[in-house]
């Protein structure tokens, strides 16, 4: 056996005083690097330098062989020593009281002597699969980062998201209207509203008002309000919803959903800064900010005439494009354990994280549904889950991911790989270059190098 051979096998190590017993175990367990210690000194020694994962431990250890009392000092200073390790019992036909209570202690599994090799190799070869297992979850996450709150209350460690929300920034002081540019579910109402906060305006209202979802016949009363009795069921004078943003920001999600009549209409309003109600002669000066958002493409809009050019320069004078979840390495994941800490805290349910197949369903997704797709998600799987933790089955995600697209070949897939894993470091190590490069186990320049080929920013 080479030593390299040695080095990459699982440990176990086997705490077991007669020497016969300690060479059937270790013929029996060639699949592993065993280790052998003869009593609690050794055995301690031997955990300390070799870190097994697995241990097997016959709790009738000298000076006490004949009783537990030695055993049981042992197995208590193992799992002081290392509390993750899968530490496995060995009792007597009449020692099954002291297995039981060895595993309310702590102990992970018992077997019984005369020992049955092949029972017994079941439960160890079941005990470093479950370490295994654990030991993945608790590195995918120390690798996640913590909780980034943003704009608006936004979260994202993504540096994609980083540059929206300093452009954001940036443009908040200014006096002129902003379009922001992304999918459904992307967070253009929370960006919209974090723009809000962060400009003079933040004392004032801000107000959101979706086009899409109101009719055509009712939106222009929505937005310019109308005078009493203006139309059958006006019983009063009622502001709209421009006017009542005045001093603050009005937020026209799906812009491109308002009808030509109107557009011409909400132009006048931008240019002029002031509206007439329905029904009304008096113009009113109103001084309010317009954010807007579509997924549509309303330069297209523009050139089949469905959309104002006009219109459409006077609300995109600052455009921002929205990446979406799938474009935002290592979010996922983060808003996924948010959601559940939101939701598990509200109904009070039991599952407290995500399982290793979860997290991995979730990174590989493609999100066409983006945020508000994982939260759908996460908050059923936190209802009907049954376990400590949310699977990949839990959020329905046990199929491979959307949009993960058919490569052309072997080099494309590489690419799309090393892609997700630089921005995926680089988002857990808060665009940290040297961080990230260590993640990676490359050095920097490499990754400047690796940055460039794949249009990362520096």
């Amino acid at each position: 056996m080479s030593r390299m051979d040695t080095i990459t096998k699982p440990k176990l190590l086997i705490v077991e005083d007669d020497p016969g017993l300690q060479r059937q175990l270790r013929w029996a367990y060639e699949d592993y690097s065993t280790m052998v210690a003869g009593s609690r000194e050794e055995a301690l020694t031997l955990l300390r330098a070799e870190e097994p994962a697995v241990i097997t431990l016959d709790l009738g250890l000298p000076p006490d062989p004949d009783g537990v009392s030695e055993g049981f000092r042992t197995l208590k200073e193992i799992l002081a020593l290392a509390p993750q390790a899968k530490v496995i019992i060995a009792s007597g036909h009449n020692e099954r009281e002291s297995a039981l209570t060895a595993i309310a202690a702590g102990a992970w599994d018992f077997y019984q002597k005369p020992v049955d090799f092949d029972e017994l190799g079941a439960i160890v070869r079941r005990a470093f699969h479950v370490q295994a297992l654990e030991a993945e979850n608790r590195r995918l996450m120390a690798n996640v980062p913590g909780e980034v709150t943003m704009l608006g209350g936004l979260i994202t460690a993504a540096p994609e998201m980083h540059k929206v929300t300093r452009t954001i920034e940036k443009v908040a002081s200014a006096n002129v209207s902003v379009m922001l540019l992304g999918a459904s579910g992307t967070g253009k109402e929370l960006l919209a509203k974090g723009l809000h906060e962060a400009s003079p305006r933040a004392k004032g209202s801000f107000i959101a008002i979706n086009c899409a979802a109101i009719p055509d016949t009712l939106l222009e009363s929505e937005l310019f309000g109308h005078e009493k009795g203006a139309f059958t069921g006006a019983v009063k004078t009622t502001e709209g919803k421009i006017e009542m943003a005045d001093g603050g920001t009005l937020f026209l999600d799906e812009i491109g959903d308002i009808p030509l009549p109107l557009q011409v209409k909400l132009l006048r309003f931008l240019q002029e800064r002031v509206i007439e109600r329905i029904g009304g002669r008096k113009p009113i000066p109103v001084d309010t900010r317009i954010v807007c958002a579509t997924h549509r493409d309303l330069k297209a809009m523009v050139a089949d005439g469905s959309f104002r050019e006009d219109l459409y320069y006077r609300l995109a004078e600052i455009v921002v494009p929205i990446p979406g979840l799938a474009e935002r390495p290592g979010d996922a994941v983060l808003l996924a354990r948010h959601f559940l800490r939101k939701y598990g805290k509200e109904m009070g349910v039991g599952a407290r994280d995500l399982s290793p197949d979860a997290i991995a369903a979730v990174e590989a997704w493609g999100w066409p549904g983006n945020v508000r797709e994982l939260e759908n998600r996460v908050k059923r799987a936190a209802i009907m889950a049954e376990g400590k933790f949310i699977t990949a089955a839990d959020l329905d995600l046990d199929e491979p991911g959307a949009g993960e697209g058919d490569f052309i070949n072997l080099r494309a897939v590489r690419d799309a790989a090393e892609k997700r894993a630089i921005g995926h470091a680089l988002s857990v190590c808060e665009h940290n270059i040297s961080a990230a490069a260590r993640m990676l186990g490359v050095s920097r320049p490499t990754l400047y190098d690796l940055m460039k080929q794949h249009d990362f920013s520096a």
